[in-house]
């Protein structure tokens, strides 16, 4: 089973409410009516004007039945959700009247409908920038407690290896955040242990890359994995974490056994953590096009609530596929004292097909 169709498992099992707030979008709703068909969710919300998404429908050839459509304009929502956007932004100058505006918008109002947990989850992407989504989502939903930034992460598998997880790793940052600080790359790190165990279901061994295995280059770059590192095994001390790290001796333990012997992740890393977005994007498409691995992401993480982006051309694949994982983040997420029933099962569980 691959990682997807567990994913759809998932879903199923623990359906949640999912709100795609750019409805009329052909795509979007062709990925509406999917998930919807497929039983992966508990309701779709779409957010606009009703006449325009049903127009958009009847273009595309989709039928709305089963779906819940919300006008933000005439919603008995629209006070309260002004009110609390005008408290969450009047410190930055936003007044009543602006709020009340603002929240009119599909992608802020379908924001607060998550954060105010009318819904569980939101996608969006496909017809707005990837500058747009974000701004709603970090002014509404807002950062995870104790987290000082959103960053993301891609699911990488490899088809037939040991790699990592039964052939899955996860890489982080890939498409987030350009030159990540020290304290930044050390909730990242954070952040990606977090996704890999909500989704793998199994122990994370995150390996902090760089040029460098302990040490044995000297450079600032160099100094800003490590001190990533300390920081990170200082905020979670039962985190499996370690570098500097170069590949090699994070993924193979013959070179790990010579370059870092006493490293408690070196040769069995499944969480690689890149030192800034040059190195993970080049590296996850490296991977996917010259090792031939799938590729699933990007998905973001550090959020309050679990929220996924996507590409103007993404497929209505990738929308079903990106809304899928979404729903299972958020039904994990719900349940933060939520045990591995048995490591590794799940990703024993996909590596077969």
């Amino acid at each position: 089973m691959s990682f997807i169709e567990t994913m759809r498992c998932s879903a199923r099992e623990q359906p949640m409410h999912l709100v795609l707030p750019e409805a009329t979008e052909p795509r979007t709703l062709q990925a509406a009516r999917q998930i919807i068909d497929a039983d992966l969710t508990a309701s779709i919300t779409l957010v606009g004007c009703p006449e325009e998404i049903e127009r958009a429908a009847h273009s595309a050839d989709c039928d709305l039945d089963g779906m819940h459509l919300v006008f933000p304009e005439c919603c008995e929502l629209r006070e309260s959700f002004a009110a609390d956007l005008y408290r969450l932004r009047r410190n930055r100058g936003l007044t009543v009247e602006q709020a009340w505006m603002q929240i009119c918008d599909p992608l802020s109002f379908g924001a607060m409908l998550v954060r105010t947990e009318h819904a569980d989850t939101l996608v969006a992407g496909a017809a707005s920038s990837t500058a747009k989504v974000l701004k709603s989502v970090f002014t509404i939903i807002g950062i995870q407690p104790g987290v000082g930034l959103a960053s993301s992460f891609f699911i990488m598998r490899l088809s037939g290896s040991d790699w990592g997880e039964h052939g899955y790793l996860l890489f982080s940052d890939c498409a987030t955040i350009p030159d990540p600080d020290a304290r930044q790359l050390s909730e990242i790190a954070i952040s990606a242990a977090k996704s890999f165990r909500v989704l793998l279901q199994a122990e994370p061994k995150v390996a902090m890359l760089s040029f460098s295995t302990h040490g044995s280059a000297c450079h600032e770059m160099v100094d800003k994995v490590v001190e990533a590192t300390s920081l990170a095994r200082l905020k979670c001390p039962d985190l499996l974490v370690d570098g500097d790290l170069q590949l090699d001796a994070a993924l193979i333990p013959e070179v790990a056994a010579k370059k870092a012997p006493d490293s408690p992740i070196a040769g069995k890393a499944n969480v690689l953590i890149f030192p800034d977005l040059n190195s993970g994007n080049i590296g996850y498409k490296l991977v996917q096009r010259l090792a031939g691995a799938e590729a699933y992401g990007p998905f973001l993480q550090g959020l309050a609530k679990p929220v996924s982006d996507l590409s103007r051309g993404c497929s209505v694949e990738d929308i079903v596929n990106t809304s899928v994982v979404a729903l299972v983040q958020a039904a994990r997420q719900k349940q933060p004292d939520w045990l591995i029933r048995s490591p590794g099962a799940l990703t024993a569980a996909v590596s077969h097909n």
